[in-house]
């Protein structure tokens, strides 16, 4: 399939733009954010705290007199932050694992799958949980433990396209004609399995966004007093009744990311899948 044939296929793709949409304001709010961004998001005002949305401050204000606005605006960048270096944790490790799992099989790929299936069989919150907590809470610690939970799942979608590609006659050919084993991998394997990582990890963005925003609702993730939408939106849940707008607009942010991520991965499979292509 042609890089044109692609772009075109993504333009008549509806959830495809949709999500591009999503994702695109979601990337301007937070590149813009210190020209767009009404106040300082860590200055408090204990005279305003708690006030609801106005024409002063269109979110409200928080249990600390700070603007929400400002807030939401500078979590964009730490969420975004945390689903690209999520991925990238994932991904690389991931994707090594499942070309020499695949490729090499025998005990190479039996010590591998069985280390990814150990992994797998915790619930993923879970470990992340067990992770952050060895760590110590924080933000970096928060994307290196969403990271390692997700390398699995990399692992095996390498390890599945690998096993259908090697054994394939363009492959044999080059491995008769002298081809070495690095070469084969990186210049022949590795990019006919791109499409399926490309989707799996646009779909993982959002995944790892949603698992950073639940580590930092129990208090694991980024601290106080950085305006990381999970913590944000924990701190709201103690005035839910009081002052529901301090739950309500982290919670939307967080909602806004992770769909846009979900239905511009769904986009990207139904354009790169051939098996959907064809139905």
């Amino acid at each position: 399939m042609s890089k044109l044939d692609m772009f075109t296929d993504l333009r008549k793709s509806v959830s495809a733009l949709t999500g591009l949409v999503l994702i695109t304001l979601i990337v301007l709010v937070a590149l813009f954010g210190p020209w767009i961004a009404p106040a300082d998001p860590l200055i408090p005002s204990p005279l305003i705290r708690l006030q609801g949305p106005s024409a002063q401050h269109l979110f409200g204000t928080d249990s600390l007199g700070r603007d929400m606005l400002s807030r939401v605006i500078y979590g964009a960048r730490i969420s975004l932050m945390i689903g690209i270096i999520s991925v990238t944790i994932s991904l690389v490790p991931g994707t090594i694992l499942g070309l020499l799992s695949g490729y090499f099989g025998k005990r190479i790929d039996s010590i591998i799958m069985r280390c990814m299936d150990m992994l797998l069989a915790f619930p993923a919150i879970l470990l992340a949980i067990f992770i952050t907590a060895i760590l110590e809470p924080s933000l970096t610690n928060t994307m290196v433990a969403v990271g390692i939970v997700y390398i699995p799942h990399y692992a095996r979608i390498v390890r599945s396209s690998v096993l259908s590609l090697k054994g394939m006659l363009f492959v044999e050919a080059i491995s008769h004609l002298g081809g070495g084993h690095l070469r084969i991998l990186l210049k022949h394997i590795l990019p006919n399995c791109l499409p399926p990582i490309i989707v799996y990890a646009t779909l993982g963005m959002g995944t790892a966004v949603l698992q950073a925003a639940a580590l930092g609702f129990l208090g694991l993730g980024a601290q106080p007093p950085s305006p990381e939408w999970g913590a944000m939106l924990s701190e709201g849940r103690q005035y839910i009744q009081l002052a529901p707008h301090v739950a309500a607009f982290p919670g939307a942010a967080i909602l806004i990311l992770v769909l846009g991520f979900n239905l511009f991965g769904d986009g990207l499979r139904d354009v790169l899948d051939p098996s959907l292509r064809s139905q």
